[in-house]
């Protein structure tokens, strides 16, 4: 019998995702030239010298073995769900309408953007942008709308090109906050401005704060896009991956707040799409009220390791001719501009052939015309990063890409 071949969905080929679609390269380097890597692309603190808290741990397994192993409700178990809206009200946020915990808060971005988007819509995405938004909204039919952030403004919402690329088909606007890839924590007055825009045109905002308790100066303040204003709709995404170090466990969720008859309609979508993949993981979701309601003092280690590398790679790359950097605030990102006479790909690709160490250029993320970035993840020991620095330098000093 002669079989046809099997032709994949055509919505399938505009999906990238760059910060995995590197290693693809990096992985075939490593073995053809046995060369020692160094791994500077996923923000996976698991891989480095970042361990899960044991009270975590513990409440997870206590669950399992109190076989806690079947399904959860499909909104997220109660205790956990509760802790999310008492935490998320903590934070000035009123007219909490719903909350829904996820596998990872990419689930609950997945769901949120197909309740929303039909074909031919279109969505405010950042450029640049962390790509699973740009992934999702091209498996949906529908257009992503990119706006600038600016670089000369650390790295802010450029409001004015927001307003400009609104149109008919415009349904919503990302805001991504601290930042991945750019490390910012955005300043009160440009989430404001960026309610006024939402409002006016009548958008939802979606805000992604997973960053939100991993700031790196002590005098900096996280607001909550959501404290800001008790009508504009909007969703929040949050999790445990990365504040709690366990990335794996694949526990986020969505918060929808705002004007609660503005909100119904979506609302029962989401629901609709939530009970129809059954629920998230289970006894993962009995570590979430300790780890939003408890002392967390893991944290603060956390940030003070995190600290010292961002330190070393803005001072590094301060002084690298052809390099510019703006400081990070948050995260453990950093969006570097190159001037270099090379694009950032041909740059990403001899960097791993020449030295092994794995950046992502900054087209995967989205940037602005004419301009060439890599994103460093500073998650690495400081001996590494030093290291991996090094070799950045002098590849850059030797133009080892000619």
């Amino acid at each position: 019998m002669n079989f046809k071949k099997i032709e994949p969905s055509k919505r399938t080929n505009n999906i990238k995702y760059a910060i995995r679609d590197i290693v693809v390269y990096a992985k075939r380097v490593e073995k053809e030239q046995n060369k020692k890597m160094y791994w500077l692309n996923i923000g996976d603190p698991n891989i480095f010298d970042f361990n899960t808290p044991d009270d975590v741990l513990d409440l997870t397994i206590n669950a399992m073995k109190n076989n806690k192993n079947g399904y959860a409700p499909s909104n997220g178990i109660d205790e956990a769900v509760e802790s999310i809206r008492k935490q998320f009200a903590s934070k000035g946020v009123k007219n909490i309408q719903d909350i829904f915990v996820t596998t990872g808060a990419s689930e609950a971005i997945d769901i949120s953007l197909t309740a929303l988007l039909n074909p031919g819509d279109n969505f405010l995405v950042p450029a640049p942008t962390y790509p699973l938004y740009n992934a999702i909204i091209n498996k949906l039919e529908a257009n992503v709308n990119s706006y600038y952030l600016d670089e000369d403004n650390n790295w802010e919402p450029d409001i004015a090109d927001i307003e400009k690329k609104i149109n008919s088909k415009t349904k919503g606007i990302l805001i991504i906050n601290p930042n991945n890839p750019t490390g910012t924590n955005y300043s009160k007055d440009s989430l404001k401005k960026v309610i006024e825009v939402a409002k006016k045109h009548n958008l939802i905002i979606f805000c992604d704060e997973i960053y939100d308790k991993i700031l790196l100066d002590e005098d900096m303040e996280h607001y909550s896009l959501a404290s800001l204003d008790d009508e504009v709709p909007v969703v929040t995404f949050n999790g445990l991956s990365k504040s709690h170090l366990v990335p794996g466990f694949r526990i986020g969720w969505g918060i929808l707040s705002g004007k609660k008859e503005l909100l119904e309609d979506y609302n029962e979508a989401v629901q609709k799409l939530s009970r129809a993949r059954l629920s998230a993981n289970h006894p993962e979701q009995y570590c979430i009220k300790n780890a939003l309601l408890g002392s967390n003092k893991h944290i603060e280690l956390m940030k003070d390791k995190l600290k010292r590398r961002r330190d070393i790679v803005y001072d590094r790359i301060s002084k690298i001719d052809g390099l510019s950097i703006v400081k990070p605030q948050a995260a453990f990102y950093a969006f570097i501009n190159m001037d270099l006479g090379i694009d950032d790909n041909t740059f990403a690709e001899k960097l791993i052939e020449k030295t092994g160490v794995v950046v992502v250029p900054g087209t995967g993320f989205g940037q602005r015309e004419n301009s060439n970035h890599f994103r460093i993840v500073f998650l690495a020991q400081e001996e590494i990063l030093i290291k991996a620095l090094d070799l950045i330098e002098e590849f850059i000093k030797n133009k080892s890409w000619l």
